[in-house]
């Protein structure tokens, strides 16, 4: 048999991993009939079937499976010893992409891209930020940012940013004017509110205190949206009371839009980490991305 191309090998492992040409092509920048000639090439060659195509799903067959399973490993071991021939350059190359949640991508990492980038010219960053729930590696992201109780226990986790923040409640001074000034959390089902809803349409309850204190509540929401600006700004117009990350209000609150209430009813809790699934050869541009954050922790502790 003669020597078979690695290019269409891997060809095949991409869309055996998303059992769809169309996904693969779009996340490998290529057009899904440069995918199939690669397939067709490749299954000449061997002279077995290893998928299974409809004009709606792409299977493997038995062949292609058993292929499948011998072969990620192998493009893996690859993929990872060039990153780690590349990283003995003067600079590491190549694209770092990582899936942040939307608190994380407006006020954690703007001060850290500039820094990690002038040091690392040639990495390109790509952000994607989303505050739902999904599998950030199967989706083809390097890395992703989450807080302690989402980030999955077979991963390695360092990390980002304050290591404490904070949930606060306000609301305009024209809205306590006219409402009233909360003296309790329970006071809030009596007052309209300003709740965020998940794009998976969830929005999750207003939960304050800790242990015997721990109380969780759902008020009435005079706006619900998927938007902090929006959310934000429906507060400052009076609209309602407004619970989120303390660095998204502190700006209103300075400006004097918004009052901090609810003072004793702060809720702290651990800053976000950077997860990524242990291998043995890791990526150039996510261990440079690694080594500063771990240099910007010891830079924050000195």
């Amino acid at each position: 048999m003669n020597e078979l191309p690695l290019a269409d090998l891997d060809a095949f492992a991409a869309v055996a991993r998303e059992r769809s040409f169309r996904t693969a092509a779009r996340k490998r920048g290529v057009s899904a009939s440069a995918l199939s000639e690669a397939l067709r090439r490749l299954e000449t060659k061997l002279g077995v079937r290893l998928l299974n195509r409809t004009t709606r799903s792409v299977t493997l067959t038995e062949a292609g499976t058993r292929l499948f399973e011998r072969l990620s490993p192998a493009l893996g071991e690859i993929a990872g010893a060039l990153d780690q021939v590349g990283s003995l350059r003067d600079s590491p190359a190549g694209t770092l992409r990582l899936n942040v949640p939307t608190v994380v991508a407006r006020e954690i990492l703007p001060p850290l891209v500039g820094r990690f980038l002038n040091a690392n010219p040639a990495i390109v960053l790509e952000v994607t930020a989303e505050d739902g729930l999904i599998d950030v590696l199967a989706a083809g992201f390097d890395a992703g940012v989450r807080y302690e109780e989402r980030v999955e226990r077979d991963m390695i986790a360092i990390p980002i940013g304050p290591r404490v923040q904070r949930y606060i409640t306000a609301a305009a001074p024209n809205y306590l004017v006219k409402r009233g000034i909360p003296q309790h959390p329970r006071d809030l089902l009596e007052h309209a509110t300003i709740r965020h809803r998940f794009l998976n349409g969830i929005a999750l309850a207003w939960e304050f205190g800790e242990g015997e204190e721990a109380l969780t509540i759902a008020p009435p929401a005079a706006v619900v949206a998927n938007t902090i600006d929006l959310e934000i700004g429906a507060a400052v117009d009076g609209l309602g009371v407004i619970r989120t990350f303390e660095e998204f209000l502190m700006p209103e609150i300075k400006a004097g839009r918004l009052v901090p209430i609810l003072d004793a009813w702060v809720t702290s809790f651990p800053g976000p980490f950077l997860y990524y699934a242990s291998r043995r050869h890791m990526p150039a541009p996510l261990r440079a991305f690694v080594d500063f954050l771990k240099s910007e922790q010891r830079r924050a502790e000195r």
